[in-house]
């Protein structure tokens, strides 16, 4: 269902329209298996690092790598001001625990963070590799299977008719 939504979105003649308008290559709204899979790859791979402008990261990525651009935002939206504090002290705590490191207590307080930047930098992103690349390979391979196992069964329910 949802992939025969996003294959007639992106057909549609205004979105034709502006790609024609603007020279923007098509391949960046393509909405097959590979170019969907990719952009969730990519999106969430920059969601989990703390980081500003995240949407500005995915972009400088496209000239290196095909993928669908929308959807890899959309990936990125993962990571907002409610989600972001659980996500990153859920990354410290992963970078301390395989660091062998005693977490510090947490304050949200701009006096703490900038008081104890540089305890909870190298933690913070021992953990943020671990989960933007295990969560973000994870997301591929989810994305793929799901794409398949849709496609199968479509076809299966051609065969029966029932569609």
């Amino acid at each position: 269902m949802v992939r025969k939504t996003l294959k007639k979105t992106t057909q549609h003649k205004k979105i034709t329209d502006f790609l024609k308008k603007y020279k923007i290559p098509p391949e960046y709204f393509a909405a097959n298996r590979k170019m969907i899979s990719r952009g969730v790859l990519i999106g969430l791979f920059i969601a989990f690092i703390p980081m500003p402008m995240q949407m500005a990261a995915v972009v400088a990525v496209t000239p290196f790598v095909r993928f669908n651009v929308p959807i890899a935002i959309a990936m990125c939206w993962l990571s907002n001001p409610v989600t972001m504090p659980p996500m990153y002290y859920m990354e410290y705590l992963t970078g301390s625990y395989f660091l062998g490191i005693q977490p510090e207590p947490v304050q949200l307080t701009l006096d703490w963070f900038s008081n104890n930047l540089s305890k909870i930098f190298v933690p913070l992103y021992v953990g943020t590799a671990f989960y933007s690349i295990f969560g973000s390979i994870a997301g591929y391979f989810l994305v793929n299977w799901l794409w398949k196992l849709s496609v199968h069964k479509e076809k299966r329910m051609k065969k029966e008719g029932t569609l």
